[in-house]
């Protein structure tokens, strides 16, 4: 087990946050858990909810700024709120796609800012986003949400190396498919053309949005997640950029980098450089 730490988890009501908080909890640490309204966690004298919309950049300041007044500091930052959205790039409208740049881009966005100079001060943290394997290739129909996580990927990457100096870490965790809500209660929908149905049978095996309730039970269990991201926190040798969860993961992004270096490869200049 690892010294007792302070850690900041948003979207924490459910799925992998919800399964990071107590995992944190069980490990001896002291936690900041953000989530948007009512929540179902168990009350833990090292617990600590707070309620924070993270598209409110004054609002996610001031909730950094008071979980760090609160616990005497704070050790690891991880920016885990946010949700997908299915729809072609020709069926999102302005507002879904504002919403869900606010949320998955510039939430964490807002919060790594708040974090930065606290972390500073106290001489080292470490920054964990949440992403995905699709910040690596996409996939029709999750072009936004791609977006949104690649934008996520471009900062962070950035930021790792603008902080590494003041002994801030940062972890872009790609997971690959989770057994969570995310494909159900955290998934939104555009409105479909009908020009696209075919394309939606073909990819989700259903027209309909949304779509039916599916099975339980597919993809790597939050609890196995949350293992592997708290193991990563702990191994303070390990200063990887990108953590791979979940068993497809590995074959996902490799998938995904053979077509790009596939691309490059029919310029000549690419495999001579």
């Amino acid at each position: 087990m690892s010294e007792p730490q302070t850690w900041m988890i948003t979207g924490a009501n459910r799925g992998l946050g919800r399964a990071l908080t107590l995992a944190a909890l069980r490990a001896g640490h002291s936690v900041v858990a953000t989530v948007r309204s009512a929540h179902s966690l168990p009350e833990h004298d090292r617990l600590h909810v707070q309620t924070l919309d993270v598209r409110d950049r004054r609002a996610a300041q001031q909730a950094v700024e008071l979980a760090a007044a609160r616990l005497g500091g704070l050790d690891v930052l991880v920016n885990n709120a946010g949700y997908g959205l299915i729809g072609a790039i020709e069926e999102i409208g302005e507002d879904e796609v504002r919403a869900i740049l606010d949320t998955n881009l510039l939430g964490p966005l807002w919060l790594s800012q708040a974090a930065v100079p606290i972390m500073r001060g106290q001489g080292g943290g470490h920054i964990v986003q949440v992403s995905t394997v699709g910040a690596v290739g996409t996939m029709p129909m999750l072009g936004l949400y791609n977006s949104s996580k690649w934008g996520l990927e471009a900062f962070s990457e950035a930021m790792a190396s603008e902080v590494k100096r003041f002994g801030i870490r940062v972890t872009l965790v790609e997971p690959g498919a989770l057994d969570t809500d995310w494909a159900g209660g955290s998934m939104r929908f555009s409105t479909p053309s009908s020009e696209y149905d075919a394309l939606r049978t073909d990819l989700f095996g259903t027209n309909e949005i949304p779509w039916p309730p599916g099975e339980s039970g597919e993809g790597t269990k939050p609890e196995d997640a949350a293992s592997a991201i708290l193991a990563h926190v702990a191994a303070e040798g390990d200063q990887r950029l990108r953590l791979l969860v979940g068993d497809d993961a590995p074959i996902q992004v490799h998938e995904a980098l053979q077509r790009r270096h596939e691309d490059y490869a029919r310029d000549p200049r690419y495999l001579a450089g």
